[in-house]
């Protein structure tokens, strides 16, 4: 199969950027970082230019056209969300192409400021017997679009929203490349 070009968005510490780095280096994702976009200055950021990658930094992308120019530009075919919590306008041409991971099974616990301990913090709150993660296409919206992948563990009584957290994160950490790498050679021709 081909490696696809891909652009990463990242906000904070870029751990699941890292992730995605360490799955293509593994050869278990044939894919190729053509840009990294980070919506501040943070870890994530500095972990791209540490790789060598072409990175933007602009939290300001609220504009379509500019997300559009910024994607043609890179030469990626793909957008992969990796902790990326701004509002992704997404250009018609790009529809169908931007994947995100939520730390959550959606539709629960998504949303609006519905990211890192936020939703840990709103499983536990619930009394849900399992948590786990989604991989779906974004459209748009805060965590909605069609569900791609989805990991499940337990939630157990004694834990605390940093204990599953670090479960939930093993799950996406063995989830998402398995499902960009499916996702790709399904839908890129």
């Amino acid at each position: 199969m081909r490696s696809v070009p891909i652009a990463v968005f990242v906000s904070g510490g870029g751990r699941t950027l890292e992730n995605i780095d360490n799955a293509i280096h593994r050869g278990d994702l044939a894919a190729t970082i053509e840009l990294v976009v980070a919506s501040k200055e943070c870890p994530g950021a500095d972990f791209a230019r540490r790789r060598g990658y072409t990175t933007v930094v602009d939290g300001r992308l609220d504009a379509v056209n500019e997300v559009e120019r910024l994607l043609n530009d890179s030469g990626a075919d793909w957008v992969v969300l990796a902790g990326y919590v701004r509002l992704l306008p997404i250009p018609d041409r790009w529809r169908g192409r931007v994947v995100n991971i939520h730390p959550s099974l959606l539709p629960r616990h998504g949303g609006r400021g519905m990211y890192g301990q936020r939703v840990h913090e709103a499983v536990l709150r619930a009394g849900d017997a399992k948590s786990g993660c989604t991989v779906h296409l974004a459209d748009g919206e805060y965590d909605r679009g069609e569900t791609i992948a989805q990991a499940s563990c337990p939630v157990y009584p004694d834990d605390t929203p940093r204990t599953l957290a670090s479960r939930v994160f093993e799950l996406e950490t063995d989830l998402y490349p398995k499902a960009l790498a499916k996702l790709f050679a399904e839908r890129t021709g």
